[in-house]
């Protein structure tokens, strides 16, 4: 058996391929959108992705369940309560898919969302009684649970899932042997979470002792403790959670229906017709000029994040990048289905050198001047 860790640090999100090397089968779970990290490790270890599996309908990032139907046949599976527009294998609490010697049993975990699942991961070669692995999804993080307050706009209250979430934890994950190791969808830096952990995996016995979520505490409790003070999310969340229930484009066929060079005029003529102008080089190279009007998010860092905070995913988006960066631009803004993008500024500022009109510029301060 070979498990694989995907940490995508931007999204702070954790994606997994699991294989059997001898029967060359794999299965990927909660995968981003760009799936070549996954292609890539399938071609070079000479496997076959059989199966993508979501743990729930993710509403921070749009999953890449999509592109690898498409890329590699694999069969899209998800918890027997989701109701998507795609075809998908209903998983129900106990189902089990093998995949050479290595085993992969499903946990209804619902809390976070109500059609939620964990995934039991054994080595038959090694233990067939004992889990190696549990894959958690956004039920279980490393020091937090999941956020139970997401589906309000669906007509179900955090009350409710939080009842749902101390059931999942208490009866499915809470009873697993210490030594199971726990890979979750999430670290430090989502919203999916208020006090998630920097690492990215740790065992039940460790979670046992020191997640606050997981101490002794009456259901009443626990309700009260996961639904208060949590961070608001940003408006996206609705939008991706509901595209990943949709048929959809891939990224590829986004991102090329996407790459379309525009001059001045049509930049002008688009943004007095509602688009928004997003420029993504650093702050520095902003304050010193930019187009008129744009809005500043630079590519480094948490860049979709803060994108998908201050944009409208309903308004076409036009991008203004360094020379190269327009695929990486778009690729990012696609992580978290923000692809109605209509081109980018042909030459970029270049473009600006005899439209001074066009130029906004402004000083920027460090702490102590601004003191």
């Amino acid at each position: 058996m070979h498990l694989q860790q995907y940490y995508l640090s931007c999204l702070a999100q954790a994606s997994y391929l699991i294989c059997d090397e001898e029967s060359g089968q794999a299965v990927v779970v909660d995968p981003r959108r760009d799936i070549t990290p996954y292609i890539i490790e399938a071609s070079e270890r000479k496997l076959t992705i059989t199966h993508v599996i979501l743990t729930h309908f993710h509403a921070d990032f749009i999953s890449g369940h999509i592109e690898l139907r498409d890329t590699v046949g694999a069969k899209i599976a998800l918890g027997s309560l989701a109701n998507p527009d795609y075809d998908f294998l209903p998983l129900n609490d106990g189902d089990i898919i093998d995949i050479g010697s290595v085993r992969l049993q499903v946990l209804s975990t619902p809390g976070h969302t109500p059609e939620a699942i964990s995934i039991l991961v054994f080595d038959l070669a090694t233990n067939s009684t004992e889990p190696h692995a549990v894959l958690t999804g956004d039920t279980l993080f490393i020091g937090d649970v999941g956020r139970p307050d997401l589906m309000a706009s669906v007509g179900v209250t955090a009350q409710e899932l939080a009842a749902d979430l101390y059931d999942s934890i208490h009866k499915k994950l809470l009873p697993l042997p210490d030594t199971t190791i726990v890979y979750p969808g999430h670290g430090a830096g989502s919203f999916c979470g208020r006090a998630l952990s920097n690492e990215t995996a740790s065992t039940i016995g460790e979670q046992r002792l020191h997640n606050y979520a997981l101490q002794p505490m009456e259901k009443d409790a626990f309700i009260h403790l996961v639904t208060a003070d949590q961070l608001t999310a940003p408006d996206y969340f609705a939008y991706d959670a509901d595209l990943n229930r949709r048929e959809r484009d891939t990224l590829d066929q986004t991102i090329e229906s996407s790459m379309n060079p525009l001059d001045i005029k049509t930049v002008v003529d688009s943004i007095a017709n509602g688009a928004q102008l997003l420029d993504v080089r650093d702050g520095g190279s902003f304050a010193a000029g930019h187009f008129r009007g744009a809005i500043n998010v630079g590519l480094g860092g948490q860049y979709a994040i803060w994108a998908g905070t201050v944009l409208d995913h309903d308004r076409p988006i036009i991008l203004i990048t360094e020379p190269s960066h327009e695929n990486e631009a778009m690729m990012r803004l696609g992580r978290i289905g923000f692809d109605n993008i209509l081109g980018y500024l042909e030459d970029g500022m270049a473009a600006l050198k005899d439209r001074e009109d066009l130029i906004e510029r402004f000083d920027r301060y460090d702490p102590s001047t601004l003191h």
